[in-house]
């Protein structure tokens, strides 16, 4: 086995000169992720449903562009927090947690508007929008006053960051398509450039509590699919069909389980540990806060192409629907793929393999029984699972046990 040794090692390692790009050898004490933050993200998770649910009912092209800028906002709002309560514990201070709990106000009102985020309920999508990173903004800036450096980082975000909301915000008031499709395709240049623009000193990322959070909102998000499928199910007479589908949907979201948490989740939680300052934090940046919304709009997709399996059994999916089955599993495969490059600087070409092997049968969900599409995606999964549980077994031991 060609990389059961050499992995490790690369993990024990850091990145050259990240040292040097350190301003100081951060050794805060870790701690577990809060009740705190477990009950913000339960809002976020009402706001997911509700893009699932955005996607279901505009099965177009132009559906999938407008549900995808949506969820990219709603996943930013969130990562803002994650970063937020990663720094600087909210959960002791009565101040701290009313500001959260006005924040969880903010993502309710915003996950309401999200069906008519770019019709009647643009403005209040934006307000709400606003008033989260508003809130967020103010909370980081009183709490890190005695870190000057964190101080100063967030003050140098701060711009971008308000930008976003405020041009969300003021595309609601326009009845105009392609002015309101301007000004969001700005607010989500800024959106994803702003952390870049600020760079990446003076942050601070406690590594086990930053993995761990990101883990359990996958858990959350694989969550959603669950109650996708399940609402779907409930709506159906229960059919041997019924059940069946119900199962492998079951099946599906396991395994998208398996591929996170097996090994992706241990080795990108090493990764962190293993490096510090601005090495650390761009790590933190680029694997969690950008490539997890791969993974999200992956799981996103998966559970719309969930619900209409269950809605069209015996029939073949309509083309949107079949690219979301497909096409989401691969989108999922692609985040873990870029997730392991950049933290170990290779990639796994049985994930890749597979991916592309989903991408080229994705037309064959318009052609075939729904049923059989759902099986046709659960069977390559079973293979790449076992594939990779073969041939990475000493490095999973390694990795699991050590």
């Amino acid at each position: 086995m060609a990389h059961q040794h050499e992995t490790p090692k690369e993990l024990n390692e850091p990145e050259p000169d990240s040292r040097a790009e350190s301003e100081e050898v951060e050794d805060e004490e870790e701690y577990r992720v809060t009740p705190l933050e477990l009950f913000f993200d339960l809002v976020f998770v009402f706001a997911l449903t509700q893009v699932t649910t955005f996607f279901a009912e505009d099965l177009t092209v132009l559906g999938l562009l407008r549900g995808t800028a949506v969820l990219i906002t709603v996943w930013w709002a969130w990562v803002g927090y994650s970063w937020l309560t990663n720094a600087v514990p909210v959960d002791d201070d009565i101040r701290s947690r009313l500001v959260v709990f006005g924040a969880m106000g903010g993502m309710l009102v915003m996950g309401l508007a999200v069906p008519f985020a770019f019709g009647e309920d643009g403005v209040l999508f934006g307000a709400a929008y606003l008033v989260i990173t508003a809130l967020f903004l103010l909370l980081y800036s009183v709490t890190t006053r005695d870190n000057p450096a964190m101080h100063r980082a967030v003050l140098l975000l701060a711009p971008g960051v308000m930008l976003s909301p405020i041009l969300v915000l003021t595309a609601g008031f326009f009845d105009a398509g392609w002015v309101r499709a301007v000004l969001w395709i700005l607010a989500l240049t800024v959106t994803l450039g702003a952390p870049f623009v600020a760079g990446t000193s003076g942050w601070q990322v406690r590594p086990a509590h930053f993995a761990e959070r990101h883990g359990l909102i996958i858990i959350i998000a694989l969550g959603e699919s669950l109650v996708a499928l399940g609402l779907s199910a409930s709506g159906e007479n229960l059919t041997t069909a019924v059940i069946t589908a119900s199962t492998l949907g079951l099946v599906l979201i396991c395994m998208l389980w398996w591929l996170y948490f097996d090994v992706v989740s241990l080795v990108g939680e090493i990764r962190l540990k293993r490096l510090t300052g601005a090495a650390r934090n761009a790590l933190a940046r680029d694997s969690y806060s950008y490539l997890h919304l791969l993974l999200m709009l992956g799981i996103v997709l998966v559970a719309l192409g969930l619900k209409k399996t269950l809605i069209d059994l015996g029939d073949p999916l309509k083309a949107i629907p079949a690219w979301a089955l497909f096409g989401g599993v691969a989108l999922y495969l692609l985040g873990h793929i870029a997730f392991r490059y950049r933290n170990i600087g290779k990639v796994n070409v049985y994930r890749v393999v597979a991916m592309v092997v989903l991408l080229a049968i994705a037309p064959l969900g318009v052609n075939i029984p729904a049923l059989a599409s759902l099986s046709i995606v659960c069977g390559v999964l079973v293979v790449l699972i076992v594939v990779e549980t073969v041939h990475y077994r000493e490095l999973r031991h390694y990795l699991r046990h050590h």
